[in-house]
């Protein structure tokens, strides 16, 4: 890494870091093409593409994270650096994040890797000759890990980045209910809520009135002020977890790192309001094909820079300059 991450002077704060591409950022804006996936159990996934379309060229799947979209700012900031240097890539829409509900009421969440599973078999059926990457970011960071963990030398892709990952579920859910980080905590909360009630009004007004009665029968959606209530309200029963602690130990990638094959760079900030310092992994936990980049700074999905006087983006300067190397590597 010839030129680390310094996070500027009047952006040492984690927050700042953690709040300022979604507040104060304006991202660019992208020539994109939209295809819907239809996955085997009749619901399905908007997929949003950019980059050139010539079948050999390096294509990068994007998984955001928690209530963001393909919109995300450092989504569309990562397919902008990616497609200046020529290659393709598709940002995926979890479950009813692409403006417009699932069909099914059965949403997204951090052990979704079926789903990646589907979209990166589909990927490899589209592309068949382009070398395949993926990145992910906090939540999808969390499920890229458990997918590639999952899938060994079998996950068809060559390389992997993942941001900001909440390894341990479990911790994470208590990290942001302590101190400044009860503000995120609330904005998730209001957000999931409105996920919910959304796709049940929508269940009603289109005339799936079994998949409202069971979003209805779990409970309201006002009240939930954890992560702990949503998951255990909504997620576990709605996937197939006993419990919000049986889905927290199941989906967090902490326990997926050891069995990835495929070459995967983790990067980190010792400071993310989101993740205790005590629930990034060891280095005996990591396969040898996983590094762990650790930052003393950069928030959570921050990483902001300043250079010039002007503001930076590491991560659409680390990533892509990370994924040429190891194509090069390749050839």
């Amino acid at each position: 890494m010839s030129d680390p991450y310094r996070a500027p002077w009047w952006l040492a704060n984690p927050h700042l870091q953690t709040l300022w591409g979604s507040l104060w950022r304006k991202p660019p804006s992208l020539t994109r093409q939209r295809e819907r996936l239809w996955l085997d159990d009749g619901d399905f996934l908007d997929l949003d593409w950019h980059g050139p379309q010539h079948a050999d060229r390096p294509l990068v799947l994007v998984l955001h994270g928690l209530t963001g979209s393909s919109s995300s700012h450092y989504v569309l900031g990562l397919q902008h650096q990616l497609g200046q240097r020529g290659w393709s890539s598709v940002a995926l829409n979890w479950r009813g994040c692409s403006g417009e509900p699932n069909l099914l009421p059965q949403g997204y969440h951090s052990g979704v890797s079926a789903d990646v599973l589907q979209v990166v078999r589909h990927l490899r059926r589209t592309r068949p000759q382009a070398a395949l990457y993926g990145v992910g970011y906090s939540l999808g960071g969390n499920v890229l890990l458990k997918y590639l963990g999952e899938q060994g030398a079998a996950s068809q892709l060559q390389g992997a980045v993942a941001v900001s990952v909440p390894f341990r579920l479990d911790h994470c859910a208590q990290r942001i209910g302590q101190g400044f980080s009860k503000l995120y905590q609330a904005h998730f909360m209001r957000e999931l809520g409105a996920y919910v009630q959304l796709k049940q009004d929508y269940f009603q007004q289109q005339g799936y009135p079994q998949h409202a009665a069971t979003l209805r029968e779990l409970g309201s959606t006002k009240g939930m002020r954890t992560f702990w209530d949503f998951d255990g309200r909504f997620t576990a029963p709605l996937h197939g977890y006993a419990d919000a602690h049986d889905y927290y130990q199941r989906a967090s990638s902490r326990f997926f790192l050891k069995d990835i094959a495929t070459p995967t760079l983790m990067i980190q900030a010792a400071d993310d309001p989101f993740v205790f310092r005590h629930s990034l992994p060891e280095a005996h936990e990591l396969s040898a094909q996983v590094q762990l980049e650790l930052h003393a700074k950069g928030g959570h999905v921050g990483f902001i820079e300043g250079r010039s006087g002007q503001t930076g983006y590491y991560l659409e300067r680390r990533i892509p300059a990370w994924l040429s190397q190891l194509d090069q590597a390749r050839t």
